[in-house]
């Protein structure tokens, strides 16, 4: 998703929280934490399940970024294992300031609506169980793709898709983000990275006026030691 879809696509999700919890209809809990919840899913490149099984006490502070307070680093337990191995484990730090404001107010203002978040560690309760069902989020992803007309192609995962994308685009080191997203390859990454035509065009720019700008400092005398 490019970044304006990305906007739109939130934008979208917030307004039908505000459109069900206006008219009082009791679905605007489910759909503010499920705004929330793919909100994480983008901010921090997850996958479906990583977000799904996070609890509160994965959530932690990072020193060398004070400025998230105790939303520096999200501790995944369940990411992609190999064949017949455990979980892979790994820390994702927060990159992006509004994530930490986003997950704040869900944590301390409307998470412990539900019922089910009594003695409950779960970040994302359902209204029935201790935890949201991992189908339910990619078929509230599904329904507002949809409503938007954006392509059918696109899942839940495409968020995951973007992060890689979005940080390549803004100058993040691919190791970063290949640490970020728990790849164990560059190569998968890679396959991630699918950035816009625009960047794609500042990119050569930048490098063409780079040459032009040397071939002329070279042709005057100008680049010479």
């Amino acid at each position: 998703m490019t970044k304006q879809e990305l906007q739109q696509f939130f934008d979208y999700a917030d307004d039908q929280v505000a459109a069900a919890r206006t008219s009082g209809r009791k679905g605007w809990l489910p759909a503010m934490r499920d705004a929330t919840a793919m909100k994480a899913t983008y901010a921090w490149g997850l996958r479906r399940r990583e977000v799904i099984k996070l609890d509160l006490a994965d959530l932690g502070h990072n020193p060398h970024a004070p400025e998230f307070g105790d939303l520096g680093v999200v501790y995944v337990r369940w990411g992609k294992a190999s064949k017949g191995s455990a979980p892979k484990r790994r820390s994702v730090l927060t990159v992006f300031p509004w994530s930490v404001k986003v997950l704040e107010q869900w944590v301390g203002s409307y998470r412990t609506l539900f019922e089910t978040a009594a003695g409950n560690g779960a970040l994302w309760p359902s209204e029935r169980s201790p935890r949201l069902d991992m189908g339910a989020l990619g078929d509230r992803f599904a329904s507002y793709r949809d409503a938007l007309g954006l392509p059918r192609g696109l899942t839940l995962h495409c968020l995951r898709h973007s992060y890689v994308t979005h940080l390549i685009e803004a100058g993040y080191d691919p190791l970063f983000v290949q640490q970020q997203v728990g790849h164990s390859y560059a190569s998968t990454t890679a396959l991630y990275t699918s950035v816009s035509s625009d960047f794609r065009t500042r990119t050569l720019r930048k490098v063409l006026d780079g040459t032009i700008s040397r071939a002329i400092g070279a042709a005057t005398g100008e680049g010479l030691g």
